[in-house]
């Protein structure tokens, strides 16, 4: 794969002369071809882009067709219509739910030109030899199968993914630092009555529900064995909690969309909630302060990753590993960062980003100059450093992901409850 790899780029780039010298028939039928491919990817809007899209037929030259929906939709599409997509942009705790269904196939990481460089985080589950395995559904605790037809996860790497990583983040609580006046430094300020009628949660239960527990615990209201697979009473006393907020007025709204959270934040609606990284991004760029503000008790975090159908084959399977090679290749590592999140592979995505960008993004340096985001719109000045400091700090801070408990059905049912309360 490796080899056919660099010779069909070698083929895109110096296009009918390399064809024209090429003795090698692959290529050129690829070159011939490909063109005629599209791949239907869908997923969150958090990195179905498409300049994304744009830069793939530019660079590769096939055609990747994006839809972009919520986590719940997502879940239910990859679960329950397999026909309908190519390539599934999941996270990792819907692969969880979705990896049962057989409609996901393994990946062989024999393909994957950077495998080796990919972050401990999705292959050992450790971000350093030192580092302690956070709670919740752990990246690398459903990234890997024990054959090409396995069916459950295994424990260590084998040379099957279930998915390909390739964003992830540590997420915290947003602030409006002009409108709240006074350091944040905790989890339970989100149910401060000082915020009543000011504050917001996410309505995805399995990544709320995490939000709730970091409250509840920084509260000092309970001590779980496990955030991220509670016992049916643990579930019951953090709704409990939350019911009682919500019934005194604390919360403004529940959203769940990436766009109804940065409107909420940017029109001073709610001054503190649960966001993602490119919603705080998206507010400084209209030029209202807006803080991804670290916590003591640490980040909730995420990961996400690409998914192939069953059902791909052939030349769209060599397209869809082509695209796998080409995102983790430093170009979109590059565009995700200066949104603030982290690629799998963030070696690659230094050789896309200047100096002045890795070094406020990924080292947790002053900026030297201007930090942009990818359309242009200016974040940070000269002097200025990233909220949370650098890669190692941030997610060397990590105490869970978004999970899929045992309990999960009981779960999403007190979830809907507590919604319709």
């Amino acid at each position: 794969m490796s080899k056919m790899r660099y010779s069909r780029r070698a083929v895109l780039k110096n296009g009918a002369a390399a064809v024209a010298a090429s003795t090698l028939p692959a290529p050129m039928v690829w070159a011939q071809e490909i063109k005629d491919i599209t791949l239907r990817q869908f997923g969150t809007g958090v990195s179905n882009l498409n300049d994304v899209a744009n830069k793939v037929k530019e660079d590769l030259g096939f055609t990747l067709a994006m839809t972009a929906l919520d986590s719940d939709s997502v879940t239910q599409r990859a679960a329950t219509q397999p026909d309908s997509f190519d390539i599934a942009d999941i996270e990792y705790w819907i692969c969880k739910k979705v990896w049962p269904t057989g409609n996901l196939q393994a990946m062989d990481t024999s393909k994957i030109a950077n495998y080796d460089k990919i972050v401990g985080i999705f292959k050992s589950g450790k971000l350093t030899p030192e580092s302690e395995i956070a709670q919740g559904t752990a990246p690398h605790s459903v990234g890997f199968v024990d054959g090409p037809d396995g069916n459950s996860f295994a424990d260590e790497e084998t040379g099957w993914m279930t998915l390909i990583p390739t964003i992830y983040n540590a997420d915290t609580l947003g602030i409006r630092p002009d409108l709240i006046n006074r350091p944040i430094n905790n989890w339970s300020e989100l149910l401060n009555p000082e915020f009543k009628g000011k504050a917001s949660i996410l309505d995805i239960s399995s990544i709320g529900i995490m939000d709730m527990a970091m409250v509840c615990e920084s509260m000092g209201e309970i001590q779980y064995a496990d955030k991220g697979n509670m016992t049916r009473e643990e579930i019951d006393k953090t709704f409990a909690i939350f019911t009682e907020a919500k019934q005194n007025g604390q919360f403004r709204a529940f959203w769940k969309s990436f766009d109804e959270s940065v409107n909420l934040m940017a029109a001073g609606e709610v001054v503190i909630q649960s966001m993602w990284s490119p919603a705080i991004t998206a507010v400084k760029s209209r030029g209202i302060p807006c803080v991804y503000q670290p916590l003591e008790e640490g980040y909730r975090s995420w990961g996400g990753g690409i998914g192939l159908s069953k059902s791909l084959s052939g030349m769209e399977l060599d397209a869809a590993y082509e695209y796998i090679n080409w995102y983790l290749d430093g170009w979109v590592g590059g565009y995700l960062m200066r949104q603030g999140y982290y690629s799998a592979v963030p070696e690659t995505s230094k050789n896309h980003m200047s100096e002045n960008e890795w070094g406020y993004w990924f080292e947790g340096k002053q900026a030297t100059g201007d930090i942009t985001s990818p359309t242009g719109d200016v974040l940070a000045k000269a002097g200025e450093t990233r909220d949370g400091g650098s890669f190692y700090d941030r997610m060397g801070s990590v105490a869970c992901w978004n999970a899929v408990m045992d309990e999960n059905q009981y779960m999403v049912r007190k979830w809907n409850e507590f919604i319709a309360s």
